[in-house]
């Protein structure tokens, strides 16, 4: 009971408090010896198979010309190559070059903006440049990115990779690779061009569409050339009701709003709907998104956080845990999500302020050293929060029977979602169909969830077997696709068959990179070339690594069996319920 009574206090804590300084993240390349025996991971500092990647050696080109130099050494010497970001935000590992005789380039300091014309609403930009500093430089000129991820940290690069995106059925929605009108791409080359050439792809060029969501594997993007829109204002406002009509309401919100999106608390049964439209730019307001969960926190607090949340996922009842989970969202609510509507105070909604503004946030990266007396939430260097992230896209028109679907699990047992509303929730954004091979094959509604995942390899999850059937559920019924920066191994199995033009893109692929330098292990898995991304061994369904299809696959030894699911027949699940036993359990106590 003392987890119960002090995690709502360490929650407050670290929301009110964390307000001043921060300590950068970490870097994500480390070398041991020099630029050599290295290695590189993500912003949480674990993929999901916990391995440790590494490399023989790490180069940091300035220029497009450096850059040139690095692809050209190693395609000299047939070393595979595979590009980190600033920060690396994705959890799968695309950045891993495969083994220790690879290499890693950082574009952390190609970050210069190229160009500007104002009058045509072009602007280029270095590969390596953050979110949030593309966003300001084209404040500067009077221009707007229209859609982005709502996490800035990301660079323009890395979220193209990925095919980031915010929130729109609007326009040409909400991807920002629907902007790229241009991009400069270093490949490998024969020795006769003198092992790596530029390749420069116009808004007419025919790879194009390959190079936009490329996973990193076609080469390295030394230049993208957005095509911006002049600075415009938003008007924001947070509205919560029941989730009775959510099933409707997903078919309809992102015709009704530009920047709609929802929150779903499944535990509350609530939905937090995001109303959000352009205005006109004399509107009075200059609001800002400084969202809660994206800002520094005391790092003690962090710690003592994460400590009482292991203790709620190891004696903790469902009461205690479910009474926590109620925290973050009053304490977000009460405090506007972060937002302000003059930069300092939130006085109420609607809240109207400029694009660049609005759109995206992330204070906790901006601060100066601070010696770690506070940072990041998720900071690796020190025992915080450690979560896993799943985002999964489904077409526009199946999203309400998959929701009703999802409320008729979270019915079963509504306390099993509770660590859902724990953080905050599944966020709910819309994305448009896509020329780009590796797009969204049709319009689609992307639902994301963050759960909780322990420090320690093959622990069992409090309810875990709910939310592995929520993701086959998506994945398999709906037949819906993995965001390509998040999720577990096995939602990437035989994810690629799902787009229409896979064999487009690795027609491309073989052009631009014949030998396969920018391949890895892992991207032939998820590409579908060799392999699997699944591991089948002792286990692996508990750590998503594999769907169960044998009792050893869960953890029998804990009383964690296959099962199938309760709602989706043919998930497969690593559950508690014997096999014989009542699959529903006690839901008719309400807190």
């Amino acid at each position: 009971m003392a987890a119960r009574a002090l995690l709502p206090a360490v929650l407050l804590l670290g929301l009110l408090l964390g307000r001043a300084g921060s300590s950068p993240p970490p870097e994500p390349v480390v070398c041991a010896r020099g630029m050599s025996d290295c290695t590189v991971t993500n912003a949480y500092g674990s993929f999901p198979d916990r391995t440790i990647c590494r490399a023989a050696n790490a180069t940091f080109p300035r220029t497009e010309g450096e850059l040139v130099d690095a692809v050209a050494a190693a395609a000299a010497m047939k070393r595979k190559l595979k590009v980190a970001t600033r920060h690396s935000h994705s959890f799968p590992k695309l950045a891993c070059p495969g083994g220790r005789e690879g290499t890693i380039i950082s574009t952390e300091r190609l970050n210069r903006t190229v160009s500007v014309d104002a009058a045509k609403g072009l602007m280029t930009v270095e590969s390596g440049m953050v979110l949030r500093d593309l966003i300001h430089a084209a404040a500067h000129a009077g221009l707007a990115l229209p859609h982005s991820p709502y996490w800035y940290g990301l660079t323009i690069g890395g979220l193209l990779a990925t095919g980031a995106h915010g929130s729109s059925l609007w326009g040409k929605g909400s991807a920002v690779h629907e902007y790229v009108v241009g991009m400069r791409i270093v490949t490998p080359a024969p020795a006769s061009q003198g092992f790596a050439v530029v390749r420069e792809l116009g808004h007419k060029h025919p790879d194009l569409d390959a190079a936009k969501v490329s996973l990193g594997v076609l080469g390295v993007v030394s230049q993208v050339t957005l095509q911006l829109q002049p600075m415009f204002k938003r008007s924001v406002t947070f509205v919560e009701r029941d989730d009775s009509d959510f099933a409707a309401q997903v078919a309809v919100w992102g015709d009704r709003h530009e920047f709609g999106d929802m929150t779903w608390l499944p535990r509350q049964a609530k939905v937090i709907y995001r109303e959000d439209g352009r205005v006109d730019v004399s509107s009075p307001g200059n609001g800002l998104n400084n969202y809660l969960g994206f800002r520094s926190n005391p790092t003690l607090g962090l710690i003592i956080a994460r400590a009482a949340e292991e203790r709620l996922e190891e004696d903790g009842d469902d009461i205690a845990r479910c009474l926590a989970a109620l925290v973050p969202a009053a304490t977000f609510r009460l405090q506007g999500y972060g937002f302000t509507n003059d930069g300092s105070f939130f006085t109420g909604y609607p809240l109207v302020g400029y694009q660049h503004r609005i759109q995206a946030s992330g204070t906790c990266i901006n601060g100066k050293e601070d010696g770690l007396l506070s940072s990041c939430p998720w900071d690796p260097r020190i025992r915080s929060f450690f979560f896993y992230n799943s985002g999964f896209s489904v077409a526009l028109s199946k999203a309400p029977a998959l929701v009703a679907d999802m409320q008729r699990l979270r019915d079963l047992n509504p306390r099993a979602l509770c660590g859902l509303d724990a953080k905050m929730g599944v966020l709910v954004r819309y994305v448009r169909a896509s020329s780009a091979y590796l797009g969204k094959v049709e319009d689609s509604v992307d639902f994301d969830i963050t759960y909780y995942r322990s420090y320690t390899e093959g622990t069992p999850r409090v309810h875990s077997d709910v939310i592995d059937e929520l993701e086959q559920l998506a994945l398999r019924k709906y037949n819906a696709v993995p965001h390509w920066g998040k999720n577990r191994n096995f939602a990437f199995d035989g994810a690629i068959a799902k787009y229409a033009k896979a064999g487009e893109f690795l027609k491309v692929k073989e052009r631009y990179d014949p030998d396969g330098i920018f391949s890895s292990e892992w991207s032939d898995q998820v590409l579908g070339i060799k392999g699997s991304p699944n591991i089948v061994q002792k286990g692996c369904a508990m750590e998503g690594h594999c769907i169960c299809s044998d009792e050893s696959h869960c953890a029998p030894d804990q009383g964690y069996f296959c099962r199938p699911g309760k709602v989706y027949a043919e998930a497969r699940i690593c559950s508690l319920q014997p096999a014989s036993g009542n699959t529903h359990t006690d839901h008719q106590d309400e807190l």
